[in-house]
């Protein structure tokens, strides 16, 4: 099971990094094997997440994820979206900015640099949508109680979601504005942070509402499809066949990509921290992009957040952390390992609570189903 689905992130790590040692010899290796690890240490909760949707998609589009996604992943967001940052804030373009990339990195690190506010306000808004949508949800599982159920019943509140985001947002750019005027040459990041704030606001209701969209209408085809089956069953007629199940699995796999392009935005930002040249770059992202993936796979294939419950609450609060994380960076630099250490803080607590919660229902079974075997009070 690990080898069917690991095999080709254990493939694609031999290969990029030999890769890296016939580029710029062992400390290239070095290079690209740190940027790996940073990725997945940065991208976990991402995997979760994304487990999270991709359990309700079937094997065909299981295996877009791992192909089509791993190269708008890898070639997408690891190697096109920074040069792509760079010709937008330079306004040079697509040619010069991949010359530049290669041939004067030191002006193309600063040139990513200066779009992080950018980047980090639209990243910043689209995952804190999520985690505001996730936490104003009344779940019939809940992991901190005293705080998701208060929670869910202010969720009852009418775009409270989006209202809570707006301010947000409004105070980060505010805050920024400050920040601004100390600083020549960068009065008018006010603006662009609140544009590329709602633009991330607005990919996240287009994208995240066509998904829920289809998959509302999926899950009534669904229901009407068995009672076809049951009525065909009935007078031994052959069913006909259901295209709408192709539609809502095309716009989940694109609220993934989505949602895999916000996560891998600190990831991107906080290479520049270990290498700016954009080979090395995209070969270690590149890696840790493919395990992120496996590791997906592998959760929906397990059943693990079926078995762990708090598993995907923890995921969510370290999306609301990075969230916070992103739009903290538009004044303040705030070093990858922390970003890192928060995300498997939170899904490694939840993850201790599940297995917590498991032993105790099997204890309360266990109790249940021999009567003669009663629960010893503690301190007797």
């Amino acid at each position: 099971m690990v080898l069917k689905t690991f095999g080709w992130s254990f493939a694609i790590t031999v290969l990029g990094l030999v890769a890296a040692v016939f580029y710029d010899g062992w400390t290239a290796f070095g290079v690209v094997a740190i940027l790996a690890i940073l990725e997945i240490s940065l991208s976990f909760d991402n995997a979760v997440v994304n487990a999270g949707v991709l359990k309700k998609m079937n094997a065909f589009w299981q295996k877009i994820f791992l192909t089509v996604g791993v190269l708008i992943a890898v070639f997408g967001m690891r190697l096109v979206f920074p040069v792509v940052i760079v010709a937008i804030s330079a306004k040079m373009g697509p040619v010069e900015a991949v010359d530049l990339a290669f041939n004067q990195p030191d002006r193309y690190q600063q040139l990513v640099t200066d779009a992080h506010p950018s980047i980090a306000a639209f990243g910043g808004m689209f995952l804190l949508m999520i985690f505001l949508d996730f936490i104003f949800e009344d779940r019939d599982i809940q992991w901190l109680r005293w705080i998701e159920r208060p929670l869910a019943k202010l969720g009852k509140v009418d775009m409270l979601s989006v209202c809570i985001a707006l301010i947000v947002l409004l105070v980060s750019s505010m805050t920024f504005a400050i920040h601004a005027h100390q600083h020549a040459g960068h009065a008018d990041k006010q603006s662009t942070v609140l544009i590329s704030g709602v633009a991330g606001l607005i990919t996240y209701l287009v994208v995240g509402g066509l998904s829920g969209f289809f998959e509302n209408r999926l899950e009534e085809e669904e229901e009407r499809e068995q009672e076809e089956e049951e009525k065909a069953a009935r007078e031994g007629k052959p069913k006909s066949a259901v295209l709408l199940a192709g539609q809502a699995a095309f716009f989940m796999f694109l609220y993934l990509e989505v949602l895999d392009a916000s996560f891998s935005f600190d990831g991107v930002i906080g290479a520049f921290a270990i290498t700016n040249d954009i080979v090395l770059m995209a070969l270690g992202l590149g890696i840790g992009a493919m395990y992120v993936r496996s590791l997906t796979v592998y959760l929906v294939r397990q059943g693990t957040l079926d078995d762990y419950v708090y598993l995907e609450h923890g995921a969510h609060y370290a999306i609301g952390a990075l969230a916070v994380i992103l739009l903290v960076t538009i004044r303040y630099e705030i070093n990858e390992v922390i970003t890192g250490l928060v995300g498997v803080v939170l899904i490694a607590w939840s993850f201790w609570s599940s297995v917590r919660r498991n032993k105790r229902l099997a204890a309360e079974e266990g109790n249940t189903g021999n009567p003669d075997k009663a629960e010893v009070p503690s301190g007797v």
